[in-house]
């Protein structure tokens, strides 16, 4: 399930999603709050350009909306199954995703990208083109 060549293994580990050679982010530690969204211009393997068009990841927001939404659903879940309050279930869900929001911009990134490009498993054998995609 998670191996090279499936879009899952490009969203969770943050690799190139043409190639999946290479690191898209700049630091790896989504926790260094001041470099979480820095990313390489290009992909050192296949040469990919991560950014497609001007401000491209601005729609990455709804993907982070959406990852929200649904771990916050499921921590509410999971809290009144486990018997707690609504306001016990406001402070965990508040709190998870406090935790949480460095993997989600992340992943909302890595999910928003995968949707446009696919993989190829040709692509981290051809050299890049002064680091523009082909």
């Amino acid at each position: 399930m998670l191996k090279k060549g499936s879009k899952l293994y490009s969203i969770l580990t943050g690799t190139c999603p043409r190639c999946q050679g290479d690191y898209m982010y700049v630091k790896k530690n989504p926790f260094d709050l001041w470099n979480n969204l820095k990313m390489h211009d290009h992909c050192k393997s296949c040469g990919l350009r991560y950014q497609i068009e001007p401000s491209f990841f601005f729609g990455a927001m709804y993907v982070s909306y959406g990852l929200a939404v649904a771990i916050g659903i499921a921590v509410f879940v999971i809290v009144m199954l486990l018997g707690s309050g609504l306001l016990e279930s406001f402070f965990w869900i508040g709190g998870i995703l406090f935790i949480l929001m460095p993997y989600i911009t992340r992943w909302s990134r890595n999910i928003y990208i995968n949707f446009f490009i696919d993989y190829d498993p040709k692509a981290a054998h051809k050299a890049p083109e002064n680091g523009q995609s082909k």
